[in-house]
């Protein structure tokens, strides 16, 4: 790996017009006064870093589910899917994962399946690390449904700062793992429902790489994992 690749990262182009714009309003503070036209200059190559899009070595072997997002695992509890999706009225395990506006937002599949729905609720904008916001925040809720007809809910919630939720897909489409599926603008949160049965392998507090970090295992057998944080 080249040096500037550790530092320059692909952008996706949900990101070209934000960037633009904080481009242009930072040509007009350095009008205005020096010192502003350099925070400015910060308050761009932090807008360029928010969307980036780096390349992801996902793993391939069939059954592996993925962190869906970057950031810290910050719930893990029984719930009951989102019920615009017209899942089975049963709790599974929920994994929510936080992303603070330091994170890359872009957000992968967290398994291969076909998108059998999709959801769109409006809603508030609680500080997504808190439990409420899965109830109570904007959402998109996709319903995956897997190759052996099992399916799993992964849900994307706006934050405090967001204001957007992106989703590329639609209803019937294919994704592998890993794949990218949308994106939240700035700060924001993303629920994954485990099949019923299906353990997590991950544990609060951890740090996820979306498309990389392996957050559960349809054939595994290994119980809950606990960690300590040091």
């Amino acid at each position: 790996m080249k040096m500037r690749d550790t530092f320059l990262k692909p952008m996706h182009p949900e990101g070209r017009k934000f960037v633009g714009i904080f481009a242009v309003i930072t040509l007009g503070l350095f009008l205005v006064w020096s010192p502003l036209g350099w925070l400015g200059v910060g308050l761009t190559v932090w807008c360029y870093y928010f969307f980036r899009d780096p390349v992801r070595a996902t793993p391939t072997r069939d059954g592996l589910i993925v962190s869906p997002a970057d950031g810290i695992v910050s719930l893990i509890e029984k719930a009951v899917p989102p019920a615009e999706l017209g899942m089975p009225d049963m709790a599974l395990t929920r994994v929510s994962v936080f992303m603070s506006v330091f994170n890359c937002h872009v957000n992968r599949a967290p398994i291969k399946g076909r998108i059998s729905a999709i959801a769109y609720r409006p809603g508030k904008f609680f500080n997504a690390s808190l439990d409420k916001a899965s109830a109570d925040n904007e959402r998109n809720s996709l319903c995956i449904e897997i190759d052996d007809r099992r399916q799993l809910a992964v849900v994307q919630i706006a934050g405090l700062v967001a204001r957007r939720i992106v989703c590329f897909s639609g209803e019937g489409d294919t994704l592998l793992t890993g794949e990218r599926f949308g994106l939240i603008r700035f700060g924001s949160r993303l629920d994954v429902y485990l099949p019923d049965g299906v353990e997590p392998l991950v544990s609060l507090g951890q740090t996820m790489i979306a498309g990389e970090t392996v957050l559960a295992d349809l054939a595994g057998m290994e119980p809950r994992r606990e960690a300590r944080l040091s």
